[in-house]
């Protein structure tokens, strides 16, 4: 006979939003589950620097988040695998002489930022949880339906079991169950883009810069990833419209970085070399509401965002840091992590500052695409402006780095 379980917070999702709010919670007085579809274990880090051997899913963390990872005890571990920290960044405009440059050193920070593979901060992550005496991970397990009664969500799994919460948090990624089981309503639509990944070999040195150039088919991304040896290694994400994407992955290797340095510029020398090349589509989407009565989504459960600037998991570890403050504040009151009025803060905490960069992204992919002459002599003469702006500019920066907002 299957078993029924009480616990105060249920968490479906182990990926970097989940295992970062169960890090954040865990050790507080709350009883926590963790539902994970995969088993939960480390995932392998190679130490050589290889084109293979990076993790083709890369993140590009702000401070802000940085920090939180500090506090929840899993930036060591990154720093002592591998992490690139960028200084500088370069955003170029393909149909215009508009540039705009980024360096930390203009709103005295040691960095804009680290590219890290996702591996690490989930290596990361899981080691912090190993030893959680509060935790009760349920991996692999699916869920099955989830009902909600008036002081409960009850939790039915594949395999029989039950578990009962008084919040479930939805950290279950992009394609959310719980946020299809619950009938979560979403708005939504298709970019026509696709996302190409991969790891490329530069013969120039990154300098600990990273470069965008807007192109009329979507923005291409260089960002720098640790080299050795005298080679050069970087993360691309390359936005092209779906049917382009289908003729770039058909490229071989020579073909595929010749087209790459074309669309580059060569900013960075020849592109010597290149590891599997991977593309998952786009589409925006933004939950109506991020709450209900004892459920919340964060993370890409609650939005998904272009990934032009980069800021997807940055708004998702926001959503955990801000939820888990929330939480915590209501547990130490003795008020029940599931009230409606403790959700309630956290949406109206975080839905409009990502609506706000969500339209942010939006426009700027849409006003790139744009290949009249008149928008294009306006893109350039406003990046070049704001360039110029020293104050505008470093607000930009402050809002991207999570400084002081």
């Amino acid at each position: 006979m299957k078993g029924v379980s009480d616990v105060d917070i249920a968490i479906v999702g182990a990926g970097l939003a989940g295992g970062a709010l169960a890090a954040a919670l865990s050790g507080r007085g709350l009883r926590l589950a963790l539902i994970e579809s995969r088993p939960l274990t480390a995932p392998e880090l190679p130490l050589q620097r290889e084109l293979d051997a990076f993790d083709s899913r890369v993140s590009a963390l702000n401070p802000e988040s940085v920090s939180l990872l500090q506090r929840l005890e899993a930036w060591q571990s990154v720093e002592q695998y591998r992490c690139c920290a960028y200084h500088h960044m370069t955003v170029w405009d393909a149909e215009g002489t508009g540039q705009i440059e980024f360096d930390a050193a203009d709103v005295d920070h040691s960095a804009l930022g680290y590219i890290v593979e996702n591996r690490a901060v989930i290596s990361g992550l899981i080691a912090r949880l190993q030893d959680a005496g509060d935790l009760r991970v349920v991996a692999p397990g699916k869920l099955a339906a989830v009902a909600i009664e008036d002081d409960t969500v009850n939790l039915q799994l594949e395999d029989g079991d039950t578990l009962r919460a008084r919040l479930l948090v939805a950290a279950d990624g992009a394609l959310s169950s719980v946020r299809s089981l619950l009938q979560f309503r979403t708005r939504e639509w298709d970019y026509g883009h696709r996302a190409l990944v991969a790891t490329v070999e530069t013969g120039r040195p990154h300098g600990n810069t990273a470069w965008q150039r807007f192109l009329p088919s979507g923005p291409l991304a260089f960002l720098p990833l640790p080299g050795e040896n005298g080679r050069h290694f970087c993360s691309i994400v390359w936005s092209l419209r779906d049917s382009l994407a289908d003729e770039v992955l058909a490229l071989d290797d020579t073909a595929f970085c010749d087209r790459l340095e074309e669309a580059f510029e060569q900013r960075l020398g020849r592109v010597v070399g290149a590891s599997p090349r991977a593309a998952f589509p786009l589409r925006q989407r933004h939950a109506v509401d991020y709450i209900r009565p004892r459920v919340a989504l964060v993370g890409d459960a609650a939005h998904t965002i272009h990934p032009l600037a980069g800021q997807g998991i940055n708004l998702g570890f926001k959503d955990v840091s801000v939820l888990a403050e929330e939480v915590l504040a209501a547990h130490g009151r003795g008020v029940d992590p599931g009230d409606l009025a403790v959700l309630r803060r956290y949406q109206r905490r975080r839905k409009g500052e990502n609506l706000l960069m969500m339209g942010a992204m939006d426009t700027f992919k849409r006003l790139f695409e744009q290949e009249s002459l008149p928008l294009r002599w306006l893109r350039s003469a406003g990046m070049n402006a704001v360039h110029r702006a020293g104050p505008l500019k470093q607000e930009i920066m402050r809002r991207a780095m999570g400084l002081g907002v």
